[in-house]
């Protein structure tokens, strides 16, 4: 793999890989919500509901289900296959069309650890074994990277090379799930999320609209490495010129580039970028405000203030609080 100078500053020769989105991917940070290990029989139904904040997922590892997304056409997922949706969706796993459902939250489970947990549910007919989770990412590129995704991404692991490897983990999940050995559940929610990551990396390499976009800006040979030096260095004073002669563009050739590419200006995107940084420690490390200020390069709490509420409708110390609405960044 080749590389271009990566720096802590302008003039600063540190070295950084020209492979931004597979950077993305790499520091996609997982939190398993809930797994869940799931012998079913038939007739049997699950209603999930909404859980907006979660990307949910489903895998067959013996038997066959429907797979129902409202306004979406219905999906039979059978083993080797894996089903991700990814904007938490509430959607249906049912044993054939229109079945009824129970919604999941009301059925009994046994709980082998805090996130794994196991459900015996049907009426004793034909059988079927799911292994089905809800994840967040934490990183805060997941959120432009997730928004991407279409409402289903289903991916088949047999008949391409690049899913071959995807096709044997969920072999190794099935193995898994077949019983309740020493450690079985650890190996189970590791894996899938490998499998998760997997999922959305096979969506990148075989639909179109991955090359549009933000997520086309990432590939550009120019552009990428310019949201890399953005995303991994948010403190320092970036402006249009240094980052343009960090990619070796003229300051109007840059800049029009990145709009066009983006769909922002360097600097909205770096405004932007510093406050999904300043969301995630505000909420989830519990970061004051004049910590966020300080990280983000920021000369004063009032000004790290005045650019938070700008670009989240709201001021730092109430998201700190709680108090914010949904999708406040955009």
């Amino acid at each position: 793999m080749t590389a271009i100078p990566k720096t802590t500053g302008p003039d600063q020769n540190i070295w950084q890989s020209t492979d931004p989105l597979g950077e993305i991917l790499h520091n996609l940070r997982m939190t398993g919500v809930v797994y869940t290990r799931s012998h079913l029989t038939a007739p049997w139904g699950i209603s999930l509901p909404a859980m907006p904040d979660c990307l949910l997922f489903h895998v067959v590892t013996s038997g066959r289900c429907i797979l129902e997304v409202k306004d979406h056409p219905a999906l039979v997922l059978s083993p080797g296959e894996f089903a991700l949706v990814p904007h938490g969706l509430g959607h249906r796993i049912v044993h054939k069309p229109r079945a009824k459902a129970k919604n999941f939250f009301d059925l009994p489970v046994e709980k082998v650890s805090p996130r794994y947990e196991l459900l015996e549910y049907g009426g004793g007919g034909e059988a079927t074994t799911l292994i089905c989770g809800a994840v967040r990412f934490e990183h805060p590129a997941a959120k432009d990277l997730v928004d991407l995704l279409p409402p289903i991404v289903h991916i088949q692991t047999w008949g391409t090379s690049h899913t071959q490897w995807m096709h044997s983990s969920l072999q190794l999940m099935a193995a898994e799930a077949t019983g309740k050995q020493p450690g079985g559940e650890t190996i189970v929610t590791r894996l899938a999320d490998i499998l998760v990551i997997q999922a959305i990396r096979t969506w990148l390499i075989q639909n179109p609209d991955a090359r549009t976009g933000w997520l086309g800006a990432l590939q550009d040979e120019r552009i990428g490495p310019a949201l890399l030096l953005i995303h991994n260095q948010p403190m320092t004073n970036w402006t249009v010129a240094s980052l343009a002669k960090e990619v070796a563009m003229s300051r109007s050739a840059f800049s029009a580039r990145f709009t066009q590419h983006v769909g922002q200006s360097p600097v909205q995107y770096l405004t932007r970028w510093r406050m999904h940084l300043a969301g995630t420690w505000l909420s989830e490390e519990n970061l004051s405000v004049a910590q966020c200020t300080d990280r983000l390069g920021y000369e004063s709490e009032a000004a790290f203030s005045r650019a938070f509420k700008r670009v989240t409708g709201i001021a730092p110390g109430a998201w700190r609080k709680g108090r914010r609405p949904e999708n406040t960044i955009e």
